[in-house]
């Protein structure tokens, strides 16, 4: 009945990479960004299944995103 409209979200292009965190053990994927200058990650959201990441990738307009272990 009242969804919610999905709005384009912005980030800083020029310092920040979107990555997703992938763990060797247990597999749990998770989207961010990396700071090309710190290196610290920022969490986003949990990636649980492909939808989950068609929506983060639709939610800041990316078309790929690299993985990282």
């Amino acid at each position: 009945m009242f969804h919610k409209k999905n709005q384009k979200k912005e980030y800083d292009k020029e310092n920040l990479k979107p990555v997703i965190r992938c763990s060797i053990c247990t597999g749990e994927q998770v989207a961010g960004f990396k700071n090309i200058h710190t290196g610290k990650f920022e969490e986003i959201m949990l990636i649980k299944e492909a939808k989950d990441l068609e929506r983060f990738m639709a939610m800041y307009g990316l078309s790929t995103i690299a993985k990282e272990y």
